[in-house]
């Protein structure tokens, strides 16, 4: 059985309430679709669990990544989606390596889809229409800037993809530009 974006989103709503959340959500979600059709994968599956990767985390943190088990058991998702999910948190909080290039994705763009979009909030436009990877890769030298991201996971994850950081940003840009509005950006 094949679960798509209406169903992921379904299982999100069951557990969580916080737009911002959501937000990042749609972002994580919009990335890993971009990632899937480079890999040739299913876009569907890859973007369900960027929606559900955080699926445990508003009302589960201290158990993130764990929790996420159960709770997608309970819905019938699979375990390809579930162990995904789980590899998020490789070596932060689960022991689940990311070992498939949807879950490398997965782990290499979570964090770096918030340093963005905390990169598109403090320009004039407020958005990621204009945004550049140099502009990004200048924040990011900067351990102040988005402090809670972090960095250390996004280069593990892009060596993981045998990426290059600032390919890995300008993809994540590139996808996160297709879902600006729905994720808050572009509105001043």
């Amino acid at each position: 059985m094949m679960f798509g974006h209406e169903d992921a989103l379904a299982t999100w709503k069951k557990w969580n309430d916080d737009e911002a959340l959501m937000r990042h959500a749609l972002a994580v979600e919009a990335v890993m679709r971009r990632f899937a059709l480079r890999f040739g994968a299913p876009a569907d599956l890859w973007g369900a669990v960027g929606i559900l990767h955080d699926v445990d985390y508003q009302k589960f943190p201290e158990l993130h990544c764990v929790k996420a088990r159960e709770i997608l058991e309970a819905d019938g998702w699979p375990e390809e989606v579930i162990r995904a999910v789980q590899s998020h948190g490789w070596g932060i909080c689960i022991d689940v390596k990311p070992e498939n290039d949807m879950e490398k994705t997965l782990y290499a763009i979570d964090e770096l889809t918030g340093f963005v979009y905390a990169c598109a909030l403090v320009r004039p436009s407020r958005s990621v229409s204009d945004l550049e990877p140099k502009s990004v890769l200048k924040k990011w030298k900067v351990p102040g800037f988005a402090s809670g991201v972090n960095r250390d996971v996004v280069l593990r994850g892009a060596e993981l993809l045998g990426m290059g950081l600032e390919e890995l940003i300008m993809e994540t840009i590139l996808a996160m530009r297709g879902v600006e509005a729905e994720i808050g950006l572009g509105q001043r």
